[in-house]
């Protein structure tokens, strides 16, 4: 079972057919990783796959990909914008667990409190949400912490049959992915000082956060140990504090 497998081809089919792509790179041992879950009788192959991309824009876009047959399917694909345009991230959170499947598909915000910056990229893409919140409904409270984080065209659902994954979260995701592009290909670059400042500091803190919160972390460290999922989590998931480092 490769659940998310389509996600991943159409994300890269369409990227690549509407944006100039280069290749992002990958941590050296990052690309793929194979471990096992569960114990004895119940054991079960687990294989990680990594992919990056970049484009003017767009200072990185990443995949990391997570197949454990009927037991665990996850796909994590977000699209970092470059430091010098104010577009939001584009997050999907793909999680498939024995208790249920988890989606999470967003255009996070930098600035969330800002109006005229929700003006520009919520409100256009509203209509799209509530036509897919009729089939995909609200999955319930998140955390406090993370709502600055989100927009309000947040798609976040717990459908419990996989056909609707298969058709209705397929659906929304390729609408998402496709409105974002549509953002980046509008997007002029910023040149003032100060709003280069308010981006940079947004995208620290979102960075950070995710880094810090990453739910995947604990599956990680089961999967593979500690010290591979740190490096993993902060040398290719949420790299920026490191590639500013390396240009300081």
């Amino acid at each position: 079972m490769t659940l998310y497998q389509p996600f991943l081809d159409y994300a890269i089919a369409t990227l690549q057919s509407r944006l100039d792509l280069e290749s992002y790179p990958i941590p050296s041992g990052f690309e793929s990783k194979a471990g096992v879950m569960g114990k004895g009788k119940n054991q079960q192959p687990v294989l990680t796959t990594s992919y990056g991309f970049k484009s003017d824009k767009l200072r990185q876009i990443r995949a990391a990909h997570v197949q454990g047959g009927n037991s665990l399917q996850v796909l994590n694909f977000v699209i970092f914008p470059a430091l010098n345009y104010d577009l939001p991230f584009f997050g999907a959170d793909l999680v498939t667990l024995p208790g249920g499947h988890l989606i999470a598909i967003d255009m996070q915000p930098l600035f969330s409190q800002n109006e005229a910056y929700q003006t520009k990229y919520s409100q256009p893409i509203m209509p799209m949400f509530h036509s897919h919140q009729q089939d995909l409904p609200w999955g319930g409270d998140f955390p406090e912490e993370a709502k600055q984080y989100f927009s309000p065209a947040f798609l976040w659902t717990r459908p419990t049959a996989t056909e609707v994954v298969e058709t209705k979260v397929f659906a929304a995701f390729c609408d998402y992915l496709n409105a974002y592009i549509n953002f980046v290909d509008r997007a002029t670059e910023v040149e003032d000082r100060q709003q280069l400042s308010a981006i940079l500091k947004a995208q620290k803190s979102y960075s950070d956060y995710r880094a810090e919160k990453d739910p995947a972390r604990g599956m990680l460290t089961r999967l593979y140990g500690s010290e591979w999922a740190e490096e993993y989590i902060h040398g290719f998931l949420f790299d920026l504090e490191r590639k500013l480092a390396l240009t300081a």
